[in-house]
Order: C-alpha cells, then structure tokens, then sequence
C-alpha cells in the first residue's frame, strides 16, 4: 500500500521558494496566483495612480501583487497576497519595513479578478481582508467592469464606469473614475 504524505509548508518555506510570487499559502497548502494580462494592465494602473497620489501626499506605502501578508489570526500558515494593497505612513515606519511577509494587515486591500478566479475564491479573501482588520477591499471585475466596495464597518457597494472611486478616510483625497480603470494605454488602438 502506497500513502503518500501531504507537505504542509510555513510561510518561512513560502518565502525560500524560487517562484513564491505565484503562490499563496492557505492552511499549510500552496494556492496558485493566476493573472491575466488584462487583470494584471487593470492592477498596474490602479498602483500607478494610487502610487502617484501617495507619493505626492506622502501618505504611505503603495504594494504589488508580490507583498505578502501574514496578519491572519485564525490562521498562522496563511499568506495572502492582494494585487494591490497599501498601508498608511503612521502604521509603518521605514525602520520596520519587514523583510518577509508583512505581519499587520494592509489599510486597503485590492483585488483584481482574473480570468480564471470563482466567485467563492474572491468572497473568501473579502472576508479574509476584513476579518484581519483591512478597512477597504476593492475587488476589480474586470468582465463587468465594476468595482465591488467593501468596508471594515459592513457597508458595501457596486461602482460602475459612470462612477468615482474613492480612498474615503483610508486614502484621503484619492479619486479616480473607475471607468479609467479600464482604459487601455494611451495610443492603443481599441479595435
């Protein structure tokens, strides 16, 4: 009889391996990360608009899809890893920039939903976010082109293009109309 033993793998053993970029860790197990190419143009723009606006404000940390955090406290094998994520200024200071993964959780949480993520996936990490202390998740739909809004106080809504999103007390001051979002770059023909 042939039983084959499960690894069950440590955030320490996350962040050795060669290609952690494409992972997440859920309950000891790896969760593969799949962008799209739009999704990934969508969560590019949206760091390189909140980058800029955060820079200029100085109000803090603007994050890839690469930072990880550890900050789950129902689960201490848990890494997730939002597209986008930021973190205020006054939360985390240069002299402790962790190496690692990122032990407090991030004050705004982006994901941009890709072609191949189920619904269920995305609600669990919604949940995940908020539970963990995160007080806005974004979640991109890239197919409808809407912005779910989820807020640490349990009130949500759904933007469209017609609409602004807004960083509310999280990032005070961020605007952006969503449809810009969805923009391709500037001097791609759209047909």
């Amino acid at each position: 009889m042939n039983i084959s033993t499960k690894t069950t793998y440590t955030p320490e053993m996350l962040l050795a391996m060669p290609d952690s970029n494409a992972y997440e860790l859920v309950d000891g197990e790896l969760v593969e990360r799949q962008m799209g190419f739009r999704s990934s143009r969508i969560g590019l723009q949206l760091s390189a608009l909140l980058l800029t606006y955060c820079e200029q404000e100085q109000l803090g940390w603007v994050l890839l899809a690469d930072a990880g955090y550890q900050c789950f406290p129902d689960d201490p094998l848990k890494v997730r890893k939002p597209d986008v994520s930021f973190i205020r200024a006054d939360r985390l200071s240069v002299a402790d920039e962790p190496e690692g993964w990122a032990t407090l959780a991030p004050d705004l949480a982006v994901e941009v939903v890709s072609p191949n993520d189920l619904f269920e996936a995305v609600a669990i990490k919604v949940n995940e976010y908020l539970g963990a202390g995160v007080r806005l998740v974004w979640v991109i739909d890239t197919a409808t082109e809407k912005v779910h809004v989820y807020r640490h106080d349990g009130r949500g809504e759904i933007l469209t293009s017609a609409d602004e999103l807004s960083g509310e007390d999280v990032i005070d001051g961020f605007r952006c109309r969503v449809a810009d979002l969805f923009a391709p770059p500037q001097g791609v023909p759209r047909t």
